[in-house]
This record gives structure tokens, C-alpha cells and sequence, in this order.
């Protein structure tokens, strides 16, 4: 079998036109394991069992421990908010790293969060439109500019972005949330960009 044989085309699904908060669809490059073909150790690694109806999680499913791993660190970056920073927060970090690295699917994923956990959805459309430079009042800002240079390279971020943080009023515990999230999505998006592609809302 061939590299042809096993990669998938979509040349009839529609691409996005613009970053959005609509739900952008995503179709693989390669094929996902079968729903009905998941074993327990699939199972197991997808952690969630909901997550098997889904293609991408199929797809990471291929390597159940690695998606296992990374399952619970993503849940554990975004749903453990008992301290730290905010949730809407978390995803304006994610929202802001897809929106510098082109990730369309990702990006309307948790742009809706942090619109939705926020109630600022018209500062989260801006981000989507305008891009990472978009005004969105100083502690925003301040993210989403720490998660823009995690993005561009790590060295670029410092300490300069941290004292921008904290004079925004997070404290080191909020500061390390808005690096978690920026790294995780990092990684996500190059897994999301080279594993498939996004698709328009319908």
C-alpha cells in the first residue's frame, strides 16, 4: 500500500474564509480508527468515551497512551480553575496562539469559550478579526501577547511579558495558566494543521 492509497483528499469540503466563532468543521488527511474497531486500550486513552465519535480523537487514537497523556493535561490546563486564572482566560490564551498560527478549527473552538466564559464576545470577534494586535483593554492585551511571543518562539517571551502580566494584576499561578495554555495550543494546532484541515461552517 501506498502513501496514495492511505491519504485522504476532501477536495469538495470547503474551506473557512475567515476566523470565526461559528463551529468550523475538521476532516483528517488520514484515516481514523473505526469507531467500531476501538479497544479498550483505545478506550482508555481517549478518556472521555464521547470523545470516539469524534474523527480527530479517533485519529490520535492510533497511539492511545500518547492521547491519553495528552487528554489529561488539556483537561486539566482548561477545567481546573478552582485556583488560577479565570477560564475565559485560559481560552483567550488558546484563542489568541491559533489565531497567530493560522488555526482556524482550533481557534473557533475556544474563541467560543472565552466569549462564552467571558461575556466579551464582541473583544473576542475583534481578536478574530483584527488579528493578535486588536485592542482588547490592557489585561487582555497583555495575554494575548504573552501567548503570541510562546508562539513566534519561546526565548522571545520574558520577563518583560511576565512584569507586563503581573502589572495587569495576575499573580505567578495566573501567569503560569496563561503559559500553559498558550504551549499546550502551540502543540494542538501543528497536530490539528498537519494531520488535516479545517472546514466551513455549514
Amino acid at each position: 500500500m501506498t502513501a496514495a492509497d492511505t491519504v485522504l483528499r476532501h477536495d469538495d469540503a470547503p474551506y473557512p474564509d475567515a476566523f470565526t466563532r461559528a463551529e468550523v468543521g475538521w476532516t483528517p488527511h488520514l484515516a481514523p480508527l473505526a469507531e467500531e474497531d476501538l479497544t479498550p486500550r483505545h478506550l482508555d486513552g481517549l478518556v472521555d468515551a464521547a470523545r470516539a465519535k469524534n474523527e480527530y480523537f479517533r485519529l490520535l487514537a492510533r497511539d492511545p497512551e500518547v492521547l491519553r497523556a495528552r487528554t489529561l493535561v488539556d483537561k486539566d490546563i482548561f477545567y481546573n480553575t478552582a485556583e488560577g486564572l479565570p477560564r475565559a482566560e485560559r481560552e483567550l490564551a488558546a484563542t489568541a496562539a491559533s489565531r497567530r498560527n493560522g488555526c482556524v478549527f482550533c481557534a473557533s473552538v475556544h474563541s467560543r469559550f472565552a466569549a462564552h466564559h467571558g461575556k466579551r464576545p464582541e473583544d473576542v470577534d475583534a481578536l478574530l478579526a483584527e488579528g493578535v494586535d486588536a485592542d482588547l483593554g490592557e489585561r487582555w492585551n497583555a495575554i494575548v501577547a504573552a501567548a503570541v511571543a510562546l508562539t513566534d518562539t519561546p526565548r522571545v517571551f520574558g520577563a518583560a511579558h511576565i512584569a507586563r502580566l503581573r502589572a495587569a494584576g495576575l499573580d505567578d499561578l495566573e501567569i503560569a495558566d496563561v503559559v500553559h495554555g498558550a504551549a499546550f495550543f502551540n502543540w494542538a494546532n501543528r497536530l490539528m494543521l498537519s494531520l488535516g484541515r479545517p472546514v466551513a461552517p455549514a
